[in-house]
């Protein structure tokens, strides 16, 4: 098997994928990665072309697929990744996610939004239930992007990376990797976590008049020892807003946020992250628990 990293970008012949694969070609030229471009095909519409006796819909979509790479990524931004296509039949998220891991994927690079889910107030339901069970990092582009040529081209639009924690375990991890690449873009990291306020009866209010203020100290303290050399701020208010306002004031291109929740069903897409694709129009690399 290949040690080179690996690349997963799904299309649905949508602009929003369009911008995905620019982005996703860049990416896996600068690491010399396999690029694996991908479709999938309606079971119900290769049952009608096959009782039509027309050529095997799989066939077609693959030239328009070979097609739509020829338009959308010039022959330099592929010229040190391996370069495949295929065309699966299913569920669109179930046949991501399974090629995903039938190949190995270090990543998987789709759009917020394909061609079904535009409403500001949510983003397209493939790549939501691709969050929901990947076990491979994901980042999700916004469907407006700037077209690149390089990753030289992506620093310039990051201009700074923000990893919001919720200092459970898995922020360790979260730091790491988002250290790791502000580090190599040449990019400040931001380190933030949001207070939520508490709701504190009346007759306890004056005994503990200081606990706002004990949290926050609190907050700070493991925050400097989490990001280390890092820039770290404290907010206060609905997290997932919060962090959106912090991206923009700060002129953050990326999100950094982890992919898990600790409810009664085991890891799912927390309700934060959930809320902040559905806001930003940053790019987001969600991790997996």
């Amino acid at each position: 098997m290949s040690n080179l990293p690996s690349i997963v970008c799904p299309i649905d012949f949508s602009e929003g994928s369009r911008t995905a694969l620019n982005y996703a070609a860049v990416i896996a030229d600068h690491f010399g990665a396999r690029l694996l471009v991908m479709s999938v095909d309606d079971p119900l519409l290769v049952s009608a072309a096959q009782s039509a006796g027309l050529p095997p819909l799989g066939e077609e979509t693959e030239r328009e697929l070979r097609r739509f790479i020829a338009q959308t990524v010039p022959d330099t931004s592929l010229r040190a990744a391996t370069l495949d296509v295929q065309v699966a039949a299913g569920k669109p998220a179930t046949q991501i996610l399974r090629l995903a891991v039938e190949r190995a994927a270090d990543l998987i690079v789709m759009s917020s939004h394909g061609r079904s889910g535009v409403s500001k107030r949510f983003f397209g339901s493939t790549t939501e239930r691709v969050l929901r069970e990947t076990t491979i990092p994901v980042l999700v582009t916004p469907g407006h992007a700037t077209p690149v040529a390089s990753v030289t081209d992506i620093s310039r639009l990051v201009k700074r990376v923000i990893a919001p924690v919720d200092l459970s375990p898995a922020s360790a991890h979260q730091v790491k990797i988002a250290q790791g690449i502000a580090s190599a873009m040449g990019v400040p990291l931001l380190v933030a976590y949001v207070l939520e306020s508490i709701y504190i009866p009346p007759k306890l209010r004056t005994a503990v008049s200081g606990a706002d203020q004990l949290r926050r100290a609190d907050v700070e303290a493991q925050l400097r020892e989490l990001a280390d050399a890092a820039e770290t701020i404290v907010l206060a208010g609905d997290a997932s807003e919060e962090i959106v306002r912090l991206a923009d004031t700060r002129g953050a291109g990326l999100i950094v946020m982890g992919l898990h929740s600790s409810g009664p069903l085991g890891p799912r897409m927390g309700t934060v992250t959930y809320r902040v694709l559905c806001l930003t129009h940053a790019f987001v690399l969600g991790l997996p628990p």
